[in-house]
Formats: C-alpha cells, sequence, structure tokens
C-alpha cells in the first residue's frame, strides 16, 4: 500500500522537487526517486521496447529490488515478448511483475482481439490503462522512460510530474537524446531490441505500430493516421494527448 506521506499536496511537492533537481543528471534523479522516502514506495514501469534497456539496467544497479511492471497487452510483438524474457534472464533485477487485463472483462469487452480496429481508445484502456492503474494502486509514485525528444507532445517533460494528487511520476531520462540513449547501451554492452533493427525506434502493439522513416518523429509509428500520440497512461490536464487535428474535429 502507499505510505501516508505528511509532506504536502503532490503539486507542491512535484515543484520542489523540480527545483531542486533541475540542474542534476538522470542517475541522481533515479537514485533520489529510488532511496529517498520523501517519494514514498516507487515502482518502474517498463515496456520493454526499444529504449527500456537503459532504464532498466540503470535500475538494476542502483536498486535491484525495485518492483518493475511490465505491461502484456497480449497484442505485443513476439520479439517484445522474447526481448523481455531475454532482459529478465539477464539484468539482476529480483521483483518483475508482468501485469494483464483480467480475462473475464476481456473476453467481454473484445471477445474476437478486435477492439483496435474501430476504438484504439477504447482498447488501449481495456489492455493497458486499466491494469497498469490497479497495479499502481499500491504505489505513491512510478518511474518511466519518456524523453524530451519523442514526440512534440513530450517536448515539456520534467523530472517530476504530478499524477492527480494521488501520485509522482519520474521521468529521469527527460532531458536525454537519443545519442546518450546510444551511447549508453554500447558502453554497456546491452542488448538491443530485435525491431530496432527494422525500423521501429517505439514499439507498442502489433497490430498498432509501424515502421518509422527517417526524419519523422520517433513515435510517428504508433497508432498512425489516427491522431492518436499516447495509450492513455500519460495524460495531460487528466486527458489523453490528441493531436490538434484530431481536438478541432
Amino acid at each position: 500500500m502507499p505510505r501516508d506521506l505528511p509532506i504536502g499536496r503532490v503539486a507542491d511537492r512535484v515543484q520542489a522537487l523540480n527545483t531542486r533537481y533541475r540542474h542534476y543528471a538522470a542517475t541522481t534523479v533515479l537514485e533520489h526517486a529510488l532511496r529517498d522516502d520523501d517519494l514514498g514506495r516507487v515502482a518502474l514501469v517498463s515496456s520493454f521496447g526499444a529504449e527500456s534497456v537503459v532504464l532498466l539496467h540503470l535500475v538494476s544497479v542502483i536498486a535491484p529490488q525495485t518492483p518493475v511492471l511490465f505491461v502484456d497487452t497480449q497484442m505485443l510483438f513476439q520479439e517484445t515478448l522474447e526481448y523481455q524474457r531475454k532482459l529478465a534472464e539477464t539484468l539482476p533485477l529480483h521483483d518483475i511483475r508482468t501485469i494483464r487485463a483480467a480475462q473475464p472483462k476481456l473476453a467481454f469487452e473484445d471477445p474476437d482481439n478486435t477492439l483496435h480496429q474501430f476504438n484504439t481508445d477504447a482498447c488501449c484502456a481495456l489492455r493497458k490503462v486499466e491494469p497498469l492503474e490497479r497495479a499502481l494502486a499500491q504505489f505513491d509514485g512510478w518511474i518511466t522512460g519518456r524523453k524530451r525528444y519523442q514526440a512534440t507532445s513530450r517536448a515539456a517533460v520534467e523530472f517530476f510530474e504530478a499524477e492527480a494528487d494521488t501520485r509522482i511520476k519520474v521521468n529521469p531520462l527527460a532531458h536525454w537524446g537519443p545519442e546518450d540513449l546510444q551511447d549508453y547501451i554500447i558502453n554497456n554492452r546491452l542488448p538491443r531490441h530485435p525491431l530496432v533493427a527494422k525500423g521501429y525506434p517505439s514499439i507498442g502493439c502489433a497490430p498498432c505500430t509501424s515502421p518509422v522513416a527517417p526524419g519523422e518523429d520517433p513515435r510517428s509509428g504508433r497508432w498512425r493516421g489516427q491522431g492518436k500520440e499516447e495509450c492513455g497512461i500519460h495524460f495531460i490536464n487528466g486527458r489523453a494527448v490528441r493531436t490538434p487535428k484530431e481536438t478541432a474535429a
């Protein structure tokens, strides 16, 4: 269960944390999130996607007992499932938890696995958002791999964000660019997701992920042509991110 943290509103704590750590490196921010009592109980949420190995490795070095939540939407690429198993065997992470939608709810709302074809928001909510929310209920904060360079909707991401007034979201790699990630992976001899070499810089569910052309935003292959940029686990002002075109529709 989350701890009772008598240290003010989440938004106030987030503002103070961003002020304090504005000029610090990602590792310092991550160490604070994992070791300081004022953030309470924290989990790492990982998709085991294209860049996930960097944050997973950092956590395995700093605090390997940290709970790692992996949401298996049951729509993932087979390569992702195999990569997840490989990293789980390779990295010294002691508490990896696989999260899935409740089977009765899945059978009722998407019995033939076609919900994504006509309502991607509902599919994401069913298979990812709701299961993750249940898993996060016992935590005071969670760590994500979001970075400013990934998309225009993420260009202002800070190290710490308030999630309503319930939890703190920590983005230790917010200021890292592709070169930083590449250098870290090479220097630490970490395995890459096999789909990266096939043109997938951002990897989600198989039906809604396509390769990305040179010069496109790394996340442009997600829900291509649907005006959708986020699965729903990341919000702005309590709402899922949408492009201006869809918002105006």
